[in-house]
């Protein structure tokens, strides 16, 4: 049986490990509600983020990618239910001529850290996250302010998300 050929989900002709900002969506694995809980109130317009364990480990390994990676900066992100969105700046000029990290390095990983840490503490899946991730090259700053507010109102808008399973 030949398997399905993947569809290419970066941009053949751009340099991921170029200055730029970045968003970047990371879903869970059969999109399973492990990260987090989220309990909302629309009328308040206020949402209670609760991470789990598993949404604690990628919590603190986000906020690693900095010292990982000299010339990234994590902007902003969300742990959601199910899929985290970073909003990511690479600034190769902060580092030396060393090869640079592309995106795909640095969220790869992430999620192989995140997923072994995981499984310190008990996560049986073998995979914690699904295979690829989506990414957008900011393009300006009315696009990165859009981001910004989209992460930033994520919680509160949780019923309402794409990736939300009633």
């Amino acid at each position: 049986m030949e398997m399905p050929k993947r569809k290419r989900t970066r941009l053949k002709w751009y340099d991921y490990s170029s200055n730029g900002a970045y968003f970047i969506t990371i879903c869970t694995k059969d999109r399973k509600e492990l990260l987090s809980k989220i309990a909302t109130n629309n009328e308040n317009k206020c949402a209670d983020n609760q991470l789990t364990m598993y949404g604690k480990i990628a919590k603190i390994q986000i906020e690693e990618l900095e010292n990982r990676y000299k010339n990234v900066k994590v902007d902003k992100y969300v742990i959601m239910p199910n899929h985290i969105h970073l909003l990511i700046s690479i600034d190769n000029q902060a580092v030396g001529a060393s090869p640079n990290p592309t995106i795909s390095d640095i969220i790869c990983t992430l999620k192989s850290i995140v997923t072994r840490l995981c499984h310190t503490q008990g996560l049986k899946d073998r995979y914690l996250f699904q295979s690829s991730f989506h990414d957008h090259i900011i393009r300006g700053e009315k696009d990165y302010i859009k981001i910004w507010e989209y992460i930033d109102t994520n919680v509160i808008k949780w019923e309402y998300d794409c990736f939300y399973n009633a």
